[in-house]
């Protein structure tokens, strides 16, 4: 709760005022019953039209007057609120940016989604009817017992004895369902995950028949939900009938003593009018406050929520000591051509939870200009050797070096400003095609946009399509094929002009002809580029300088194409599995 009041401390003004307006408000309101008693008591009692007709005004002014200050306390509270949640919702988006890919791995992008729209827009809620009711009805509740005592201590008393008892009632009601909230809101991410997963995969889903296994998977999730929310519901549901009930029978209490006393001439009808409206006051302002506790205690479990994603810190820790910049900036004029650009010096690498590791011992130089193919069966850790280099990941074992210089000692900024990544799966973002290109290089221009699409194939549909690059790009580039998208993030990497480019499985979806077509364009107009292929064919990386063949996150072997066909059992078995014995043979020659 320290974080949600330091972001609420911006709103100071608006924090006050916005309750000091709902108290104002609220005074006006006690002055009501008063009024309608003076109507009955002196105007209807000796048929003053004129006396009836001035307090009537009162009223309404009195009315006037509370309208205007509960606008203003709205106005106020809500002005708060959604400045507290937009600032909250801000740094939480720059929060989750700066979290490592196994945090985010750890916590699901579908619980981050969740904290950041339906658990701030509750604290949001919270926070607006907080400021508008949280001083207001227990206001109105004691200054209307108060108010009773100054119209008739006696029948008063009734007072006295039902608030505590009322007290007891909500608050031991709230105690019991406020700890329920939070298993209601844990269960609810559970359905959200599962929505997730059967929208994402819905092609799958379908592909596969499965439409109805996910349906009964999603009304067990769905129903377990429904359940708690139900028992939540009915000892929350308690609330409003005992309360009921017990200001009925108060009210009754009220009557029934105000009538013998009216009947002896202690007091009069209006008073006893006046008492009954304090009564329901009360009703409706504890009812206010019951809903209002339902509420805050939705918004202290998802604010809680918030909070433990806040307290994740990155396990990618970037050293920023003065001068650093300039250090590493020295360092690159010393840089001798012996130097390997990309090193990996007895790595092991394992994800978070994992027992064992996904890369061990892992060590190679990459020389400025090299094309390093990376080759392996499927989880032996290809993808997870290249996401090592921008520091995605940082090792567990070893050292990844950069132009000497140990990828941990670099600012990630600088680091990645020189590395064109291409991941698995193709990410377009909505907007025009020129939008998406400059992602790499925000100042590129059209012709140099062409030359990275022409390396990339991508000019030939591109002009087909006729908007050149003012086309349209949807959300995930869903109104392109998949070749196409493969295209497109491939020349996207290739604008910023990279010293080191990662392609990690990215021509996947290509025919071989084109595929061919890339790799010789590429190779062509990377100059002193060094170039990390990964793939599961053997035909695209036959031609890379150095092939790294991975098998169960080791080093299999590491050599040229034709080294490895004699002294690597492994790519040998892989080549045999995708060309004819022929083909392999030739190739060993």
């Amino acid at each position: 709760m320290k974080r949600l009041l330091s972001y609420m401390c911006a709103y100071k003004k608006e924090s006050i005022l916005g309750p000091l307006f709902k108290m104002l408000e609220a005074s006006f309101e006690l002055f009501v019953p008063l009024v309608v008693a003076s109507m009955v008591d002196v105007g209807i009692a000796n048929r003053s039209v004129s006396y009836v007709v001035r307090m009537g005004g009162l009223l309404l002014l009195l009315a006037v007057i509370g309208l205007t200050c509960s606008l203003t306390a709205q106005y106020f509270a809500a002005k708060a609120a959604t400045g507290t949640a937009t600032a909250l919702r801000n740094n939480l988006f720059s929060h989750i940016g700066t979290l490592s890919y196994t945090e985010i791995d750890t916590i699901g992008t579908s619980t981050l989604i969740t904290r950041m729209t339906s658990d701030i827009n509750q604290v949001q809620n919270g926070i607006n009817m907080t400021l508008r009711l949280l001083l207001r009805s227990p206001f109105v509740v004691f200054g209307a017992m108060i108010m009773a005592f100054t119209v008739d201590a006696h029948t008063a008393m009734v007072f006295a004895v039902t608030i505590p008892v009322l007290c007891v009632v909500v608050f031991g009601i709230m105690l019991i369902s406020m700890p329920l909230y939070q298993s209601v809101q844990k269960q609810l991410d559970k359905v959200l995950l599962t929505t997730r997963e059967n929208l994402m995969g819905v092609r799958v889903i379908r592909a596969f028949n499965r439409q109805a296994n996910e349906r009964e998977k999603f009304e067990e999730e769905n129903g377990s939900l429904v359940k708690l929310q139900v028992f939540v519901g009915k000892i929350s549901a308690l609330l409003n009938p005992v309360t009921y009930v017990i200001i009925n029978i108060a009210t009754v209490a009220v009557i029934w003593v105000g009538a013998k006393r009216v009947d002896v001439g202690m007091i009069s009808q209006g008073k006893v009018i006046a008492l009954v409206n304090y009564m329901s006051q009360i009703l409706v302002e504890l009812i206010k406050m019951a809903n209002l506790i339902i509420l805050i205690s939705k918004a202290v479990a998802c604010m809680r929520r918030v909070d433990s994603v806040f307290a994740i810190e990155s396990s990618i820790e970037e050293k920023t000591h003065e001068n650093k910049t300039q250090d590493v900036k020295e360092k690159k004029q010393e840089i001798s051509a012996e130097t390997a650009k990309v090193e990996f010096d007895h790595v092991d690498f394992t994800y978070a939870g994992a027992k064992s590791d996904s890369l061990t011992d892992i060590s190679f130089k990459a020389m400025k200009g090299q094309t390093i193919g990376v080759i392996g069966g499927t989880g032996s850790g290809k993808s997870t050797l290249v996401n090592l280099i921008p520091r995605f990941y940082d090792v567990r074992e070893g050292k990844v070096l950069i132009d000497g210089e140990d990828v941990r000692d670099l600012p990630l900024t600088e680091l990645r400003h020189t590395i064109g990544v291409v991941p698995q799966r193709a990410v377009l973002f909505k907007g025009t095609l020129r939008d998406n290109m400059r992602w790499g290089k925000e100042d590129a221009t059209d012709e140099e946009i062409w030359h990275a699409l022409d390396v990339a194939q991508a000019r030939d549909f591109i002009e087909a399509k006729g908007e050149g690059l003012d086309l349209v790009i949807d959300q995930g580039g869903h109104n392109l094929s998949g070749g196409q998208r493969q295209r497109l993030t491939i020349a996207r990497a290739l604008v910023r002009d990279p010293q080191i480019l990662i392609m990690d499985d990215s021509a996947s979806a290509l025919d071989f002809a084109t595929d061919a077509r890339l790799r010789k364009a590429i190779r062509e107009n990377t100059k002193d580029m060094t170039v990390f292929i990964v793939s599961q064919r053997a035909t695209t990386i036959r031609n890379a300088d150095t092939i790294l063949v991975l098998d169960d996150g080791k080093l299999a072997g590491m050599g040229s194409h034709k080294q490895l066909l004699k002294e690597c059992d492994v790519y040998r078995e892989i080549c045999l599995s995708q060309l004819s014995k022929e083909e392999v043979e030739r190739d060993e020659q």
